[in-house]
């Protein structure tokens, strides 16, 4: 595995847009002043072309501008690291225009982003050997104050954190909208994980995102995981998945679709984060049985309503690092290893 340098200080970040740009609000301000608080902070940014586009479908613009941001900014030594504006619906487009011959070949550098950008951070980790990080978006470091989790974010790209214990609380319901674009996380309802057993360690590779994204990679061309399950088979793999607009059934069936491509079988853990469809129920299938149902015969441990992908806060994880998991209760570390 490669991992990219750390962020320094006076680095520079460079923000790109292959899902959606930042040209609405609340998402416009709330960038514009996390280019300003970074700017003060010390950091130079550089922005792609499409950060404030708003003329695609699904994404920023067209999927080859799209990608043409990202094959040239990537392998650029104008800047550091990479922030994608935000998430969005058909990232899956651009990924067929981006040339990851060429990000494969350019030195590795940190790309962060989350949802819909698991199209790239999962892609980068199985067909390039390059760990990312799944994590916040740009408009996210606007907000004030910073919660913990953003704080946690930019300490991980700096290389400053690579523990993560999770929050104590999570928003059910954002205060954020067009008149109050820098708002903070709305923290109203108490984190309470679900361990499987409700005690355990287990070590293994983190690999994984967002599974509405994920499915759609089976099967084409880009789906290269099982050569990536081959090449690191040793260190076993822990899945961190989390879903955005799948209802319970539709995540009981991303689980088999993932799990019959054969992605599960050197699995040594699973961390499931709070769907979007939090406390649904269809037909007497739950957020848990719908993920349990199906990986329960791997008899790994599992631990669900993690502080990962869209109810806010969401721990920030390396995509393709070595990781020690321990749950004790309600207690929760997750150690990440650049190895």
């Amino acid at each position: 595995m490669r991992y990219p340098e750390f962020l320094k200080n006076n680095g520079t970040i460079g923000f790109v847009a292959p899902s959606f740009g930042c040209n609405i609000e609340p998402y416009k301000s709330a960038f514009n002043n996390a280019l300003r608080r970074l700017g003060d902070m010390g950091y130079n940014t550089e922005l792609g072309p499409n950060c404030y586009e708003g003329s695609g479908i699904g994404i920023s613009n067209t999927p080859i501008k799209c990608a043409a941001e990202i094959n040239e900014l990537y392998p650029s030594d104008s800047n550091d690291v990479l922030i994608s504006c935000g998430g969005g619906e058909l990232m899956c487009e651009v990924v067929s225009h981006i040339d990851f011959e060429t990000l494969k070949n350019a030195e590795p550098k940190w790309y962060m982003g989350y949802s819909d950008n698991t199209n790239l951070t999962y892609l980068l980790t199985t067909i390039c050997d390059i760990a990312s990080i799944y994590g916040p978006c740009a408009a996210a470091f606007g907000m004030e104050p910073w919660h913990e989790a953003i704080s946690d974010a930019f300490d991980l790209i700096c290389g400053r954190k690579l523990t993560m214990t999770g929050y104590d609380m999570w928003e059910k319901e954002s205060l954020k909208d067009e008149e109050h674009p820098l708002v903070p996380y709305n923290p109203t309802e108490k984190r309470i994980i679900k361990g499987f057993p409700e005690s355990f360690k287990t070590s293994g590779r983190l690999i994984g995102g967002c599974m509405d994204c994920l499915v759609n990679l089976i099967g084409t061309r880009f789906d290269k995981t099982a050569d990536f399950l081959e090449r690191y088979k040793p260190d076993g793999f822990i899945w961190f998945l989390e879903a955005c607009d799948l209802n319970v059934m539709s995540i009981r069936r991303a689980m088999w679709q993932m799990d019959e491509a054969g992605w599960f079988k050197y699995a040594k853990g699973f961390m499931i984060g709070r769907p979007l469809a939090f406390g649904q129920d269809m037909f007497g299938l739950d957020q848990y049985e719908a993920v349990l149902g199906i990986i329960g015969k791997y008899n790994v441990p599992v631990v669900m309503d993690v502080d990962i992908g869209h109810l806010a806060p969401m721990m920030p994880l390396i995509c393709g690092s070595m990781a020690d998991i321990k749950v004790n209760g309600q207690s929760l570390e997750v150690d990440m290893k650049l190895c």
